[in-house]
């Protein structure tokens, strides 16, 4: 760790480049106490905050709508799962082979040459006590890392924010989608959420339209007196992204101030990096993949983000299921590859890891429609430059099951939690409330 003379060398670096060079595009008249407030709030840091810059990186890679985990890491040699699947079951010469038990899916070329060069940990027969088999609740349970029985306001990445990432930059964790998932909800709204860099700015209005936006008025009243950033304050204005976060060193009127400058400055500087670094790696066609293109963008630009964020949804497959699950897990593979071999060229694989997730798995036995459906316990997948390679776990028992369900024996929470302590160096018993098992993950 550096000391806080470092942290302030740092902050007025960023006061007489970013932010000086940002009074030539007409921001705000209020810089000279941001500048103040944001000096203030350094001289009290004693250590220099690691970021995505310098610092190791977490991608969470989504697949949602419930993954089937028995066709993803196959237990081809269990005589169980051919009996329970008759049309869904892979064929033993299909599968890429980990060991005399289980194997890859087919479409998986990438990621077995991963485990191979020995990049990738395949976490076996992870759920939770009670297992939920809504979408919903299932999904709020992986998102906030609570209990079964227990609803949690705040997810466990926004936890980890508001916990572990105090004065840090706004962008802090970056969600790439329509919306913004669950995990990132913190008590100080923190972390952005964007589909394409263009996206996330702060437009005018064209000229000659007569009237202007909600968002334009109030952006251009933080540009005016006091009096009128109080009014915009006491009538609800929002500017649709809150990108920072309120502190004791800051008014509400300050902190609005504040907030605006963020949003302002966040926004140019992504589409900045995304449109100044271009990899020649190719990645194939498709929504997931673009958003991995987007992600290797940004930390190749280097970007503050400590974590991202991406889904990649369909996987519901209760009908159909062997062309869907084929099609999807081959998309999968082929994005999460091309964002390896990306991470690799920029010399920034050493640095990020990225970790699978589904909301639960399916059921062992097929339907009657050719498909599978929603179960509980499936494989996580964790991969990294300095990942510790192999099997986690014991695979499920396809016979000793809790209502045609796999019965887990890994609780999803002791991933989380050794992420947190190994990898982004967080107290994980902060974040989710206890202790869970560590694993030998990184």
């Amino acid at each position: 760790m550096k000391t806080k003379t470092t942290l302030q060398t740092r902050r007025e670096f960023l006061r007489t480049s970013v932010l000086g060079a940002a009074a030539t595009w007409t921001l705000p008249v209020f810089l000279e106490k941001t500048f103040f407030a944001l000096d203030a709030m350094a001289a009290s840091a004693a250590t220099q905050i690691v970021t995505g810059k310098d610092g190791t990186i977490l991608v969470v890679l989504q697949l949602a709508g419930g993954n089937d985990g028995l066709n993803t890491v196959v237990p081809y040699a269990d005589d169980a799962y051919h009996r329970a699947r008759p049309r869904l079951a892979l064929r033993d010469e299909q599968i890429l082979k980990i060991d005399n038990h289980v194997g890859l899916n087919p479409k998986l070329t990438g990621l077995k040459a991963l485990y191979d060069e020995g990049h990738l940990a395949i976490i076996q027969g992870v759920g939770y006590p009670n297992p939920n088999r809504s979408h919903f609740r299932s999904t709020e349970i992986w998102q906030t890392a609570s209990d079964a029985s227990r609803n949690e306001t705040h997810g466990w990445l926004g936890r980890y924010f508001d916990n572990c990432c105090s004065g840090v930059d706004p962008t802090v964790g970056v969600a790439i989608g329509e919306e913004m998932p669950q995990a990132f909800v913190a008590k100080n709204p923190t972390g952005i959420t964007f589909s394409r860099p263009e996206q996330f700015r702060w437009r005018a209005s064209e000229p000659g339209k007569g009237h202007l936006t909600a968002e334009e008025h109030f952006f251009r009243q933080l540009n005016g007196s006091d009096e009128e950033i109080t009014a915009a304050a006491n009538n609800g204005a929002s500017i649709g992204v809150l990108p920072g976060k309120a502190t004791s060193e800051l008014s509400t009127v300050e902190f609005l101030q504040r907030t605006a400058l963020n949003a302002q400055l966040s926004s140019d500087k992504i589409l900045a990096i995304a449109r100044k670094y271009k990899s020649t790696v190719a990645y194939p066609q498709g929504q997931f993949a673009s958003s991995l293109n987007i992600i290797a963008r940004m930390i190749a630009g280097g970007l503050a983000t400590r974590v991202y964020y991406a889904s990649h949804g369909g996987f519901d497959t209760h009908a159909g299921q062997i062309n869907t699950h084929t099609r999807l897990i081959g998309q999968f593979n082929d994005a999460v590859s091309a964002f390896v071999a990306d991470l690799k060229q920029q010399g920034n694989f050493e640095r990020v890891l990225l970790m699978t997730f589904s909301e639960f798995g399916r059921r062992v036995a097929e339907n009657a429609n050719g498909g599978t459906d929603h179960g509980a316990a499936a494989p996580m997948f964790i991969i990294g430059g300095t990942v510790k390679a192999g099997l986690l776990g014991q695979y499920p028992s396809l016979v000793d099951l809790d209502r045609g369900d796999l019965k887990f024996n890994i609780d999803f929470r002791s991933v989380y939690g050794t992420v947190l302590d190994k990898w982004l160096k967080a107290r994980s018993e902060v974040v989710l409330g206890r202790n869970f098992p560590v694993l030998a993950i990184v």
